[in-house]
This record gives C-alpha cells, structure tokens and sequence, in this order.
C-alpha cells in the first residue's frame, strides 16, 4: 500500500510518499480502507522527534491518527462490524494517512453516518474527541461564561460550538477575518489577539472574569498569564501543562490525552452529520501531495482542519 511515511525523527520535508505493509488486523481490531485522513498538531512532533521523551515511537512511522473509510476486514472476536461498513476513527498516534489502517472497536471507532462524506468525517475523531474531553473535564455548564483560546484550530472550532450547544456563553479569540464566522458558530464575542490583549479584552466584556478558561495555545508559565481572565473560583483548562498552581484561586485542569466515553465519536458524528456540528476543512490534497500538506500545515495559518483524500 501507498503510506506517507517518516525513516527517523527528520524535518517535515523529508518525509515521503511511499509503499509499506499493509497492516493485518489483530484479534479485537478492524482494517479500515482510508478514504481521508487528517492531520493534528502532535503529528509535526512525532515526524520531527520534538516529544520522543514523552512520545517515541518506532520508525518506519506511518504518519496520521484520524482516518474515516470503510472497513476491509475484521479481527478475530470483534462483532458489531462488517466489510463494507463505513467508519471514522482515531487510529492511535499512528498509520492514519495510508491506504489501509486499523483500529479497534470502543470509543474510538464509530460508523459514519449517511450525509456525512468521508473528507469531513476524518476531521472530526482527535479534534472532536478532545474538545468534548476538556469541556467536560470542567464539568461547563448552561450560563456559564468561557473564553476559548485558539479557538479556530481544529479543536477550538468544535469546543466553540459545543459550548455553544450547551448553553455557555462563548468569548473566542480571532483575527479581525475570522469574527463573523465565528459568531456564526456560536461566540457571542471575540477578542482580535492580533490588536489587543486578550486577557484585558476579556475582561471588559467579563469584568468579574469568565468562569471558564479553555486555552489551546499556551502552555507552562504561559497559563498563569490566561489565566487571569478567570473569576476567582473558575477553571482553566488545556491539553498541554501547566503550574498547578495558577493564583486567582483559579483551578487547572489539565489533560494530555483524551479519554473518550462511548457514544462521544458517535454523537459527534451524529452532530456533523445533521448539522448541528460544522467541520471546517480549511484545506485539502491528494496522498500524492501529502508531504506538501504536513509542510503547508506547519507553515500557514489555516482555520480548521488539512484533510488528505486517499484513493
């Protein structure tokens, strides 16, 4: 099979296009045949070796964790799924962007449901996954207020939303372009972090502070500073780490990787699928163009989700 692929830890332009093993599913496990796959941030760091004293991996390294297709063959004991059905999921933190993959049934895995293409279904498993994890880890809730850092990257486009749906109030840094749509999607304000200081901004509109502080940029000494937009007794929240102790009497919740429940893929999916979830794909390629693809995803600021169309 064709598989982008990484040799060694290597800047991002020398990884390749090229052939591989095609994977064999193991008992409790299905091989899916990728029709897209999408691309996160800890992708870059996993190519490059940034994080091999927290995540090593071996080499060669199948680069991609989100991938939707349609399953080619099941493992041995899995039931609930047939060759033929079509899925998405978080293969793990690798072999996503190939023509085959595998992953395992539970919460990460999912059917996709009719009205939603694979394209946009492939965009949804770690980024999705990972804004309902954080919303819940600090239990938001209706009429709270929550400002959301970051919030057109892959995750902060569907933590905007699902705050939103469940009946937050939703502050969301953006560039002077991005404001309208994401007022579209549910901030009832934004903050231009280019022009302004995003804490005091926040602030003005919340002068006791916010009661929940989602930050998906920042991370150690930086927390401290976001988290200042919070009112004493609030929550901030990240997927990268911090000082435990924030000041403000302000909690920090941390979490460095999701841990899905089942029925989350399922209801996201369910949400795209309807309508009720937007997945923003802000761009996308060929598996020929891929290399091109993680270069430009590093590089560029791109709303949304870099999605790779596999043949």
């Amino acid at each position: 099979m064709k598989a982008l692929v990484a040799t060694d830890y290597v800047p991002l332009d020398q990884i390749t296009v090229t052939d591989h093993p095609t994977p064999t599913p193991e008992p409790g496990q299905v091989l899916i045949k990728v029709e897209a796959a999408a691309l996160n941030p800890l992708d870059l760091a996993l190519i490059t070796g940034a994080m091999k004293d927290i995540y090593p991996v071996d080499h060669p390294l199948v680069i991609g964790m989100d991938a939707a297709g349609t399953v080619a063959e099941v493992g041995e004991g899995v039931s609930g799924y047939a060759p033929g059905d079509p899925v998405l999921a978080f293969a793990g933190f690798v072999g996503a962007v190939a023509q085959y993959t595998v992953a395992s049934p539970g919460p990460l895995l999912a059917r996709r449901p009719p009205g939603l293409d694979s394209l946009h279904a492939a965009c949804i498993p770690e980024s999705g996954l990972t804004a309902v994890c954080l919303l819940r880890a600090v239990r938001l809730a209706a009429g709270e207020s929550v400002l959301v850092i970051g919030a057109t990257g892959g995750i902060g486009l569907y933590a905007v939303q699902l705050a939103h749906a469940l009946g937050s109030r939703v502050i969301a840094t953006a560039t002077a372009d991005d404001e309208e749509y994401l007022r579209g999607l549910g901030a009832a304000d934004t903050v231009d972090y280019k022009n302004a200081d995003v804490v005091e901004e926040t602030l003005r509109l919340v002068p006791d502070g916010v009661d929940v502080v989602v930050d998906l940029v920042n991370s150690g000494d930086g927390l401290m500073g976001t988290a200042r937009a919070a009112r004493p007794g609030g929550r901030l929240v990240s997927p990268l780490y911090g000082p435990d102790d924030l000041g403000g009497d302000v909690s920090a919740v941390y979490i460095g990787s999701f841990q899905a429940e089942p029925g989350d893929l399922e209801d996201l999916a369910a949400r795209a699928a309807d309508g009720r979830l937007r997945v923003e794909i802000g761009a996308r390629y060929s598996l020929d163009d891929a290399v091109q693809a993680v270069v430009d995803f590093a590089g560029k600021h791109i709303r949304g989700k870099v999605v790779i169309g596999i043949p």
